[in-house]
C-alpha cells in the first residue's frame, strides 16, 4: 500500500496494490501491520455500507464526544469525498481536503478523529464502505452544513442542488457547531 499525505496533516490517501488479470483483480483493503507502519495504529469496531444515487450529498458528519476515525472507499461508482479539520486548537482548523474515490481508481481515504466527513455521489448506484474506530452514537452525532460559506468547499455539483437527508438539511454552520478541542 502507498500512503499519500494530503495538503493538511491527518488525512491520508491510500493506494492499495492491485493485482489484476483477465479474470479480475485482487487488492488488500486493510492490513493492520501496514497501517501501523504508516503511523495508523488503529482499531476498527464497526463497518458501514451506503448506496446512493447520483447527486446525493451525505455530511458533513462528526461525533463529539466519541470521535470516529474512518477508513473510506468506493466499491461501485464514484464520489467526491471531503474531510474538514474541525479541531478548534488545530493550526489547520476549518481547512478541508477533497479527493475523488471510485471503483476504478480504488483509492481509500483515512479521515482521522477530529475531522468532519462528507461525500457527494457522482454516479448512480454508488456503494460507499467505511470502517470506524468508534461506534455510532446518535446522541453524539453532529452535522456541519455542506455549503458553509466559511469552508467554501468546491463541491463538483455542476449547478444542481444536491439531494440531502432531513438531518443534513438541518446541519449547522461551523461557527455554531459543537466542536472538539
Amino acid at each position: 500500500m502507498r500512503f499519500v499525505e494530503c495538503d493538511i496533516p491527518g488525512p491520508l490517501i491510500i493506494e492499495p496494490k492491485v493485482f489484476g488479470d483477465d479474470r479480475g483483480f485482487f487488492l488488500e483493503s486493510w492490513n493492520r501491520a501496514a497501517f501501523a507502519d504508516a503511523g495508523l495504529d488503529v482499531t476498527f469496531v464497526q463497518d458501514n455500507h451506503s448506496r446512493s444515487s447520483r447527486g446525493v450529498l451525505r455530511g458533513l458528519h462528526y461525533q463529539n464526544p466519541n470521535a470516529q476515525g474512518k477508513l473510506v472507499r468506493v466499491v461501485n461508482g464514484r464520489v467526491f469525498d471531503v474531510a474538514v479539520d474541525i479541531r478548534r486548537s488545530s493550526k489547520t482548523f476549518g481547512r478541508w481536503i477533497g479527493v475523488e474515490l471510485s471503483a476504478t481508481n480504488q483509492r481509500m481515504l483515512w479521515v482521522p478523529p477530529g475531522f468532519a466527513h462528507g461525500f457527494l455521489t457522482l454516479e448512480d448506484q454508488t456503494d460507499f464502505l467505511y470502517k470506524c474506530t468508534d461506534f455510532y452514537q446518535p446522541t453524539a452525532e453532529h452535522c456541519v452544513r455542506w455549503d458553509d460559506p466559511t469552508l467554501a468547499i468546491d463541491w463538483p455539483i455542476e449547478g444542481l442542488l444536491p439531494e440531502l437527508s432531513a438531518k443534513d438539511q438541518a446541519g449547522k454552520l461551523l461557527t455554531e457547531s459543537a466542536l472538539p478541542e
